[in-house]
């Protein structure tokens, strides 16, 4: 691996280190979605939701697909799931650490 893939690397996780698109993607785990249904499921309003969906596109992480006036997000890869449920059972685990030392006792 060399430098050129770890610049593409950071570029990804960069892409996807933001809460919003975090939800996107939240929302797209069990299929495609028009904006509209989108915008409902995560309450991103329609105008930012489109920005940030621009931008996912332009890194390779949604597709899409046109449908009459519509058109139709989903994600292009299902690893990319898998990376985001891997880094919240990170989180979650690192989350219950601290509270168990933050109260040893359980108390």
């Amino acid at each position: 691996m060399d430098r050129d893939f770890f610049c593409m690397h950071s570029d990804l996780c960069k892409t996807l280190a933001n809460d919003k698109r975090q939800m996107i993607l939240g929302a797209l785990r069990d299929g495609e979605l028009s904006v509209g249904e989108m915008a409902q499921s995560t309450g991103i309003p329609q105008a930012n939701l489109s920005q940030h969906l621009a931008t996912m596109r332009a890194r390779g992480v949604v597709l899409t697909r046109r449908d009459g006036h519509r058109v139709y997000y989903r994600i292009s890869n299902p690893k990319l799931i898998q990376a985001f449920d891997l880094i919240t059972e990170v989180m979650r685990e690192s989350m219950d650490e601290r509270l168990r030392t933050a109260d040893p006792d359980g108390a």
